[in-house]
């Protein structure tokens, strides 16, 4: 289907006098805006935002793909989601629409898929339903086909939506999903070209992939593979992000394993209420290799006992999970009990390592002094500095006499 060629012809399409510059592979080039029929239009179905939404459909309905030959249809199903996503960014989107129109264009392809604009075509559709008037979608038509240009219509839709001053208000799990599916599973972008259409340093980048495909092996340990709207209704951005922060200061790779399968056992379990919470408290024991190993020693039946419940379940859904899983109260009760009591060692020990860490600090700071500069300072300066000297030395002697009792 040629969507401009067609919709000129039959009226469906109609040229405006306004344009849009985009930057495709690299090249820039104005384009005219249309407005084009809203029933010559598809979702896009690749949409980073709705990533978990999607698959939690396909995992519903046990198909690996979305069907859009029936066009409304699909339709219908990806209204949804986009607006379950963020209703209350729809409805304000939508107002905005009703009161002034739409204001910004969108990018469509030449077979009617959107690739920026989901939320507008949604309000529009919902204002078409509402009014009874058809509506048009203002957006500027590539010459470019999904299966041919995957490569670079990404890179666009990621410069559209996320390299511009305003932040989109993607939930960081679906956030995620996109980056796994673009860098690793598809391998469609580098590194360097993400972080290139996103405008963000390479170094974030490389971080958001590997909170990803720590989110990967969560899904794995649950027996839910790839079933990524787990992760958003569990709330695991927060936890990722800190059991990152965690594996990252742990050198012995079997320790840093056992913590990964602990954590993952755990955030499944979840035995308080703010897991967000407990699971960043656990990075104080991750700090202390000598509290961690035994930390971890001491949670491996807990770890044990919910890989025995998971062998229970070999398909885990957010049901088994609500009313399987964490109905172990015992389990969950172990976990907070334990997890709790460790806490509190390693608090004690920060407690009583401070003094040595803070006289290390002061010394690091004084050794930092260039001695050539008193030669260069007034006497009055050199008193000044006397007399704090005078200070430090009596606080030092304290110090040492405490120690020697």
């Amino acid at each position: 289907m040629n969507l401009l060629k067609e919709g000129i012809e039959n009226r469906s399409i109609i040229p405006t006098t306004l344009t849009k510059k985009l930057s495709v592979d690299n090249h820039i080039q104005t384009y005219t805006v249309y407005k084009i029929r809203l029933d010559q239009l598809y979702y896009n179905d690749q949409n980073d935002r709705i990533a978990t939404w999607i698959s939690q459909y396909k995992a519903e309905n046990g198909t690996f793909h979305m069907d859009s030959e029936d066009k409304e249809q699909y339709n219908r199903i990806i209204q949804g989601f986009i607006t379950e996503s963020n209703p209350e960014a729809l409805k304000k989107t939508q107002n905005n629409i009703e009161l002034i129109g739409q204001q910004e264009a969108g990018v469509v392809l030449t077979d009617g898929r959107i690739i920026d604009g989901n939320r507008r075509f949604t309000c529009l559709r919902n204002l078409e339903q509402i009014t009874g008037k058809t509506q048009y979608f203002e957006a500027v038509i590539l010459e470019h086909d999904i299966a041919h240009n995957a490569k670079q219509i990404k890179m666009l839709e990621l410069l559209l939506q996320h390299g511009v001053d305003k932040p989109v208000d993607y939930n960081p799990i679906d956030r995620l999903v996109g980056i796994y599916n673009d860098i690793v599973e598809n391998k469609l972008l580098t590194i360097r070209e993400y972080a290139s259409s996103v405008n963000q340093g390479e170094a974030d980048i490389k971080r958001e992939v590997e909170k990803a495909k720590l989110m990967v092996e969560f899904l794995e340990f649950i027996n839910a593979p790839k079933q990524f709207y787990l992760a958003r209704t569990m709330n695991l951005s927060e936890s990722l992000k800190d059991l990152y922060s965690m594996l990252s200061k742990v050198n012995n790779d079997e320790s840093r394993e056992d913590l990964k399968n602990n954590v993952f056992a755990q955030l499944l379990m979840a035995p308080v209420g703010d897991t967000n919470r407990y699971i960043r408290k656990i990075g104080k024991i991750a700090s202390n290799s000598r509290l961690l190993d035994e930390y971890l020693a001491e949670q491996l039946d807990l770890t044990e006992k919910v890989c025995d419940v998971l062998e229970q379940h070999p398909i885990t859904t957010e049901k088994v999970i609500n009313e399987h899983i964490r109905a172990k109260k015992e389990i969950q009760s172990d976990f907070a009990r334990s997890t709790e009591k460790w806490i509190s060692k390693a608090d004690g020990d920060a407690s009583r390592n401070r003094p040595a860490q803070q006289v290390e600090k002061a010394y690091e700071m004084l050794d930092t002094i260039d001695m050539n500069i008193f030669k260069k300072m007034s006497d009055e300066l050199k008193d000044d500095i006397r007399e704090k000297l005078d200070l430090v030395q009596g606080l030092l002697d304290s110090i040492r006499g405490e120690l020697d009792v």
